[in-house]
């Protein structure tokens, strides 16, 4: 028979272990709420999530601090000046949950001019709201990105595209018809990120009906990598909550 210093602990290590398989799981309706700054969180990303980690999302540029140094086979297509400049993009469109928020559609009556003219859209979603601010800042949807694709994407949804129009050199980014496929490698990376946003935001309409069947299909096809385990973990550790759609898959052996 167990002592009782035994069964206490026992009942202790099961508790801890109950209460922290029930926190993870409950993670997937928690999104950011621990910056508000859309600012701040790129600064953070660049000095501190790939602080040795210097390749865009899309193309595998090299970058050194807002700079591109390596074109990895990139050719710009419109906007040279642009496709220099690292920038960083929302995987889930800031539009695609800002329309989502009456401010962004229609104004508040806190979004008025020194001038007396009243604004709407994103600018004003980001003065009224507060859960839009924590949307727009949240580093699981922020990725760095060569300045002219993130230009080019725009807000446009992902789909897949007939065909192969290259536009872009050797990196295999599709953008056409207000839609964009992007490569291979990085497909279950963007699934992965609007299904965390759409569960952790919801409400907002995130993912559509069409493209629910697209991400699921995403993201059995390109599995989770080492670099998109670690920087889940690292963002994890700034902002203080899990994309779960990453970690779990990266607990797996």
């Amino acid at each position: 028979m167990l002592s009782i210093d035994t069964r206490i602990s026992c009942i202790f290590v099961f508790v801890l272990l109950f209460s922290s398989s029930f926190t993870f799981a409950g993670q997937q309706r928690d999104g950011n709420t621990s910056n508000q700054s859309f600012s701040k969180a790129k600064r953070i990303l660049l000095q501190t999530v790939y602080r040795d980690y210097h390749k865009t999302f899309y193309c595998d540029c090299g970058f050194e601090g807002k700079k591109i140094i390596y074109n990895n086979g990139y050719v710009p297509y419109r906007n040279n000046k642009r496709a220099q400049r690292l920038e960083w993009e929302h995987v889930v469109p800031a539009q695609a949950f800002g329309h989502s928020f009456s401010s962004w559609r229609d104004g508040d009556e806190r979004c008025v001019t020194r001038k007396g003219k009243s604004f709407k859209g994103r600018n004003c979603a980001r003065k009224a709201s507060t859960e839009f601010r924590y949307m727009e800042a949240d580093m699981h949807n922020l990725m760095p990105s060569v300045g002219e694709i993130n230009g080019l994407r725009s807000n446009y949804s992902f789909a897949m595209i007939s065909g192969e129009s290259r536009r872009f050199g050797t990196c295999d980014m599709e953008i056409k018809d207000r839609k964009a496929e992007p490569p291979l490698n990085i497909r279950g990376d963007i699934a992965r990120t609007y299904r965390y946003m759409d569960a952790a935001y919801p409400g907002h309409g995130i993912i559509s009906k069409k493209n629910r069947k697209l991400f699921a299909a995403w993201d059995k096809e390109d599995p989770v990598d080492i670099w998109e385990c670690e920087r889940e973990r690292r963002v994890a550790g700034i902002q203080g909550n899990r994309n779960r759609f990453v970690a779990e898959m990266c607990l797996v052996p």
